[in-house]
């Protein structure tokens, strides 16, 4: 006689939110009315809709009626400008007081919990599989407990808090539940007469108002006739949901055969299930889970696979076998919700995008793949132009056009397909938190917070002969530079031949009158950032120039570290130069610029501003390899004219300040005397006492419009041709050249002449009209503060997105350094580089607006 099937039947709570401001919306009774039957009802929050499936009979069925369910949902909520959203928590929610229904239940509740019902909005889901009686329900949640963080880590789908902020956990609703009075794992009794027993003491005892508020992570259905996982968030990939019904279907069928059979029932140990259940709270399916039979860390993809694989016999029986390892694989390709949601933050910068996200996977519009690629097209099969930029993809420095890898990349393509998405996806999170622990981080602008600054596992690979070229067209710019920075805050005879004109010169903002009081024939430009990118046929173009305080160095230092502790493998048989390199020719160029007055032994110090700065990793990294204290102003202070800083109760002498601060906040901080310290340094700097490495007044070389006299820079100073081209640029103070910006504005990016960190910049081809007009206004009434250059297809590089490699726009800051040797002025370049990549979708290459970096590798 053949076995019947047990039930299964979801229920899940939903989120009600409102399409336009993507907000929790107290209108879920508006929206049950109109929608009328189907199996949703009221939750105890007016926000919160609970949403319930007919009992199915096989994971198909089940898939169906649960997107139905979604579907009937939206449907009716369109009409109100409402949508439903399955996640543990979502990022956008008005103050709390807004979403309470003010119910004599809800005010109980108040009361009672205080802040555990009011600040915490949370979505879970319930699985139920009818039980044959109370007592094998009680039974088999005790056996199936050990197995709840592996339902956790399937769902989560709660990674941010209420504001927006990251909570760091894969499921912060589950963390937040684990506050509740009553919250367990498993009741931790043998029988339904003892559970019984322990749910009326609870109800006595006054922590709990009914029994309806005892929920266990797995627990008897409240109909006595069925077995009840809630240990996991409500999750808006409709098939995850699916996966882990199956599967719980699955345990309770195996587990009460062995009930059955007369195996014991005693719950597991609360303690070691609780660290367990933590553990999947943290990390999702993108870290380790605890396994449930051994007690030991393992990879969260090798537990939930051999689960499945311990079920094989139960699936097969129920049909669910092929359905559950084809949504095994793509849960495991695509990654848990949190990740995902993490993904779009990190890829548009606002919790709208998550919202939008959780919305439109709830609604099955869009979301995870619906299918794993084989294995020869799992990463790069789909690699594609970006979307919105390319109608003919850029020039790609390592797939050929027909998609095969360039002969230096296809050891690294091989090794990383070999890798796959799971693994891949498992380092990249590993990296991200050791980047945290190590300090890597970067504040991208308009955040408060700083975050791990992103590092992808695709290296950028420049030959021997590619580099030739960019180390001496970088070292060229940096002695024309820094011969333009000692000129014009000297005799101005590039001004006096008619190179450019004093109205452009004095109305560049970093040019500044404290320029002048370094003594003439100095080293000024000490550490040069040139920003390179390649064309769509292979061209190198300088695309800026910094030669104020470029940061960088620390972050290519940072991701060859990544690289090798976790590919290893990647950079065998490649003789590359080490960026490590870098930091002894920085100690070489300050020893370089002590002032006569220092001696044979010149005293050096890194001045930051401290932990608030957004490159504070790399002022930190610079000091401890290159043996040099690090110092904030507060701790300058000047004793007969000369610079020291303080360290305890000692003075040590500063002949060279590597300023890592910006030259205002600099002058302007109060120093260990209180005492502002613009006065000491000037006068300090005068009289030959001391120099500051990058030199005061540097911003004027930063200046875009100074950008485009470097070509005659070049040749009226050194008497070379340039080595490197540059981007065509338009002054936009000059009328003739202006007309000429307006009426091609579509084509061309228009940039401020003082911007940093790519604000303020407009790409005709990406803009709207109204970003369009809004820029023709800016060149009609100020168009002395705007250039204007030709679009560079920037070349593209495989980018890792958590799922497959992705097409993204890189540049190249390399670095140069100045010094005066012999009597004369030498530039060095730096082995080591930073490729910086561009936000998805974007071809503002820059880390400040949310990008990330690869590891350079350059050829010996």
């Amino acid at each position: 006689m053949e076995a019947v099937l047990r039930s299964m039947v979801v229920e899940e709570d939903l989120h009600v939110l409102d399409t336009a401001s993507r907000e929790l919306t107290p209108r879920a009774a508006e929206l049950l009315a109109l929608r009328g039957g189907g199996g949703a009802g009221e939750e105890l929050r007016n926000c919160v809709i609970r949403a319930a499936t007919a009992p199915a009979g096989s994971a198909t069925e089940l898939r169906s009626a649960l997107r139905a369910e979604r579907a009937g949902l939206n449907g009716a909520g369109a009409e109100l400008g409402l949508a439903v959203v399955a996640a543990g928590a979502v990022p956008l929610v008005p103050p709390g007081s807004a979403l309470v229904d003010e119910t004599p239940r809800t005010r109980r509740l108040l009361a009672d919990y205080e802040y555990l019902a009011r600040d915490q909005i949370y979505c879970g889901v319930r699985i139920r599989v009818e039980a044959h009686g109370a007592d094998e329900a009680v039974a088999v949640s005790c056996r199936i407990a050990p197995y709840l963080p592996v339902f956790l880590a399937l769902t989560a789908s709660s990674p941010f808090l209420r504001d927006g902020s990251d909570s760091g956990y894969a499921s912060c609703r589950s963390v937040a539940a684990s506050q509740w009075p009553t919250a367990a794992p498993v009741a931790g009794v043998c029988s339904a007469a003892e559970y019984d027993e322990l749910v009326a003491d609870l109800v006595a005892s006054g922590v709990v108002v009914d029994a309806s508020m005892v929920g266990f992570g797995v627990q008897p259905g409240a109909d006595r006739r069925s077995v009840e996982l809630q240990v996991g968030d409500a999750c808006p990939s409709a098939e995850a949901t699916v996966l882990a019904a199956a599967l719980f279907r699955a345990l309770v069928e195996r587990e009460a055969t062995a009930v059955a059979d007369g195996a014991g029932s005693a719950a597991p140990a609360e303690t070691r299930l609780r660290a367990a259940l933590w553990r999947a709270a943290r990390s999702g399916l993108e870290g380790d889970l605890v396994d449930p039979v051994t007690f030991r860390a393992r990879p969260a993809t090798d537990v939930v696979s051999d689960l499945v694989e311990s079920l094989t016999g139960e699936l097969n029986r129920s049909g669910d076998l092929d359905t559950v390892r084809t949504l095994l694989d793509n849960a495991l390709y695509n990654g848990s919700s949190a990740f995902r949601q993490r993904q779009a933050l990190r890829r548009r910068g606002h919790p709208h995008d998550v919202v939008d996200l959780l919305a439109a996977e709830t609604a099955g519009i869009s979301g995870p793949r619906s299918a794993v690629p084989d294995a020869h097209s799992r990463l790069f099969g789909v690699y594609e132009p970006i979307e919105g930029l390319d109608a003919d993809p850029s020039w790609d420095e390592a797939v050929e056009e027909g998609g095969a890898p360039r002969e230096a990349y296809a050891p690294v393509m091989s090794a990383l397909d070999r890798a796959g998405t799971v693994r891949l996806r498992s380092r990249q999170v590993t990296a991200e938190k050791e980047a945290s622990v190590a300090g890597v981080t970067f504040r991208v602008t308009g955040q408060e917070r700083p975050q791990a600054f992103p590092m992808d596992f695709v290296p950028r690979i420049i030959s021997p002969e590619v580099w030739r070229v960019l180390a001496a067209g970088t070292e060229q710019r940096a002695r024309a530079l820094d011969a333009f920075l000692d000129d014009i805050y000297g005799q101005r005879e590039f001004v006096r031949a008619g190179h450019m004109t004093p109205e452009s010169l004095d109305r560049a903002p970093g040019h500044r009158s404290t320029g002048r009081v370094q003594r003439p024939g100095r080293t000024r430009a000490h550490i040069c950032g040139i920003d390179l990118v390649c064309g769509d046929d292979g061209t190198w173009f300088v695309l800026e120039d910094n030669v104020r305080v470029p940061s960088g160095i620390a972050f290519s230092h940072a991701l060859r570290q990544m690289t090798t502790s976790l590919f290893g493998d990647l950079t065998g048989g490649f003789d590359l130069h080490a960026p490590d390199e870098a930091f002894g020719m920085i100690r070489e160029t300050l020893e370089a610029a002590a002032p006569p007055a220092a001696g044979d032994e010149p005293q050096l110090a890194v001045v930051s501003s401290g932990p608030t700065d957004s490159a504070w990793f790399e002022h930190r990294l610079i000091a401890q390899r290159t043996g040099l204290p690090l110092v904030t102003p507060d701790r300058l202070t000047f004793r007969d004219g000369v610079l020291h800083h303080r360290a305890g109760r000692d003075l040590h002498r500063v002949d060279v300040m590597y300023a890592r601060i910006d030259e205002d906040m600099l002058l302007s901080s109060p120093g260990d005397d209180g005492i502002p310290l613009r006065d000491g340094l000037l006068d300090a700097l005068g009289a030959g006492r001391l120099t500051i490495a990058n030199a005061l007044g540097n911003g004027v070389a930063d200046d875009k419009a100074v950008y485009a006299s470097v070509p005659a820079m070049i040749d009226f100073y050194l008497g070379e041709t340039p080595i490197l081209e540059q981007v065509p640029t338009y002054l936009c103070a000059d009328r003739t050249q202006r007309d000429l910006v307006l009426d091609r504005l579509g084509e061309l990016v228009v940039k401020p002449i003082d911007g940093y960190g790519g604000l303020g910049i407009t790409i005709g081809p990406e803009c709207s009209e109204a970003e369009l007009a809004a820029r023709r206004e800016d060149l009609l009434t100020r168009p002395e503060g705007f250039i204007a250059q030709e679009v560079v297809p920037l070349s593209t590089l495989p980018t890792f997105d958590g799922t497959r490699m992705q097409r993204r726009h890189v540049d190249l800051r390399a670095f140069a350094h100045v010094r005066r040797e012999g009597g004369r002025t030498t530039a060095h370049a730096v082995p080591a580089g930073l490729t910086r990549v561009a936000p998805a979708g974007s071809m503002i290459v820059n880390s400040s607006r949310g990008g990330g970096g690869k590891d350079t590798w350059i050829m010996r």
